[in-house]
């Protein structure tokens, strides 16, 4: 049978953010064995993916449920029928309070973080409305400067305070070390978790000491999961950009032996201008292509040694150092330096399989 030029990847409507299922699913797999393997369970981020089909594909992979960063994640996650839901983000505006609240009052299977009693009062009063004890977590500050009890003094304090509350369940600890995700020597990255992996033993003893012991302890990313889970105090990991690996991920080592995963997150440019013998014009700039990681790189439809340079909110500029240049009208895809960012500009994954698209997936939880 003839093959309908239009589910082409060549011939893709553009901008487009491509998902290359082979790899998708190799990537899954591989994350899956490793888990197993290192004797931990896992909680994939869904603010890398923010796709129900990419969500459930994990959880029949054996993954527990969806991290999600934000109110929105989790509704969009709880709508499509997840369970295991954790957010990651302390919750405190009033907005994120009545959206959770809405959330549990449907049924949805949440738990939560706290890194301050003032949010362990507003939901312990919560709950006494809704009649529904809530699982919550303590959050660490693990080096990252961002979320979390700066001391080990505090998150005992806020523990014993969530297991005293009759409508709220101490279940553990988050601790991630975002800020270490990214640090492309192996060994430079072993030393920085270690100093940070001695600080959460440390927690999880006091608590253990007063009866506490956590049931759960989550965090990790993609640039540490290996080294998480060699700690021996996590119980689940929470990587997301494994799924993609963007050039920021795949220029790394994670592992010793080798980076084991496979880029599947493409974004497809159209050559909409070729005046030039050195350059040619595509249809995707700012608005298309995150920039908080650098230039995406090239990958197909050029020369090896062509590069991206970001040149307006709708162009780009792919500089050529050999021919041959590619047509007017062609396709370039390019991959992208950061995958979480560049996904939150688009509606949908074009799925292809080799050279054919098989399939759209919305991706139902970008925004907020």
């Amino acid at each position: 049978m003839e093959r309908d030029e239009s589910l082409s990847r060549s011939r893709v409507r553009t901008p487009a953010l491509l998902l290359d299922l082979e790899a998708l699913e190799s990537n899954i797999a591989t994350m899956a064995a490793r888990a197993r393997l290192l004797n931990v369970t896992l909680r994939p981020h869904a603010k890398a993916h923010k796709c129900i089909e990419i969500a459930r594909r994990l959880c029949r992979a054996g993954a527990l449920g969806a991290s999600c960063a934000t109110p929105h994640e989790a509704e969009a996650m709880a709508a499509g029928g997840m369970t295991g839901i954790l957010i990651t983000s302390p919750i405190a505006t009033t907005d994120a309070l009545n959206r959770i609240h809405r959330l549990l009052m449907r049924g949805a299977d949440l738990m939560l973080v706290a890194d301050h009693p003032e949010q362990v009062r507003q939901f312990a009063q919560l709950a006494v409305q809704i009649e529904r004890r809530l699982p919550f977590l303590v959050d660490f500050d693990v080096g990252h400067g961002r979320t979390g009890c700066l001391e080990v003094s505090d998150a005992l304090a806020l523990a014993k305070w969530i297991a005293k509350c009759r409508w709220l369940r101490f279940a553990g600890l988050q601790a991630y070390w975002g800020n270490l995700q990214h640090i492309a020597s192996f060994e430079e990255r072993k030393r920085r978790v270690e100093e940070q992996a001695q600080r959460l033993a440390s927690l999880i003893a006091a608590l253990t000491d007063e009866g506490l012991k956590p049931e759960i302890v989550t965090g990790g990313g993609t640039g540490t999961h290996w080294l998480d889970a060699q700690t021996g105090l996590f119980t689940e990991l929470q990587p997301g950009s494994f799924l993609f690996m963007d050039s920021g991920y795949s220029t790394i080592e994670l592992s010793p032996e080798s980076n084991p995963f496979r880029s599947s997150l493409f974004v497809a440019a159209g050559v909409i201008s070729a005046n030039r013998s050195d350059r040619v014009i595509v249809n995707a700039g700012y608005k298309a292509i995150a920039t908080d990681c650098g230039q995406p790189v090239p990958v197909r439809g050029v020369p090896a040694d062509a590069t991206y340079r970001f040149w307006g909110d709708e162009h780009g500029l792919i500089e050529l150092t050999s021919g041959p240049a590619p047509a007017l009208g062609s396709v370039i895809e390019l991959l992208t330096s950061r995958s979480d960012t560049t996904v939150n500009l688009y509606n949908r994954y074009q799925v292809v399989q080799g050279e054919t698209i098989i399939d759209e997936w919305n991706i139902v939880a970008r925004g907020y």
